[in-house]
């Protein structure tokens, strides 16, 4: 995997969080449907990328504060588990607003790196079944592919079974 600069517009938070660590990535642009409600499948459809390697970020309140987690689109985030490896009791997902405003990024575009507040993150442990995953670089229709312990080492995150198959 190369390392790659920012092109043309490319560059984000999360972009250049990646190359001033120096860690390889590459990036994914693809073509975003303004009507599409699940960016995550959209972008693994688009991208031709099984959906259990693409992941999404999601931002839930926990007792300490607000939590990143990182989980297949394949799946749901299982809630109690994830307050679990935070040492928690409960969590609920976090008001989209306060979520944007608290990480920088959209909905649907939430990056795990790069977020204008570091976050305790939690990244489902099947992402390290991966030699490479794909993540959202921070804007809807533009995805990171890079390791997955490139992603857990730059945002201190946990690894955890946290993720769920879908009903």
């Amino acid at each position: 995997m190369s390392k790659t600069k920012s092109k043309g517009g490319q560059s984000t938070p999360a972009t250049v969080a990646l190359t001033k660590a120096g860690a390889g990535f590459t990036l994914h642009p693809y073509d975003h449907d303004p009507n599409a409600q699940a960016y995550g499948e959209e972008a693994a459809d688009a991208l031709g990328v099984p959906h259990d390697r693409i992941f999404k970020t999601l931002v839930a309140e926990v007792e300490s504060g607000l939590a990143v987690a990182v989980v297949p689109v394949a799946g749901k985030l299982d809630l109690k588990a994830l307050a679990a490896a935070l040492g928690g009791k409960r969590a609920a997902m976090a008001d989209a607003a306060k979520v944007e405003r608290v990480t920088g990024y959209v909905v649907g575009g939430i990056s795990p790196l790069g977020q204008r507040k570091a976050l305790p993150t939690v990244v489902d442990s099947s992402a390290l079944d991966f030699p490479t995953i794909y993540f959202s670089a921070g804007r809807r229709g533009l995805q990171i592919e890079a390791a997955p312990a490139d992603l857990v080492r730059l945002t201190r995150a946990v690894t955890a079974p946290i993720g769920k198959e879908a009903a």
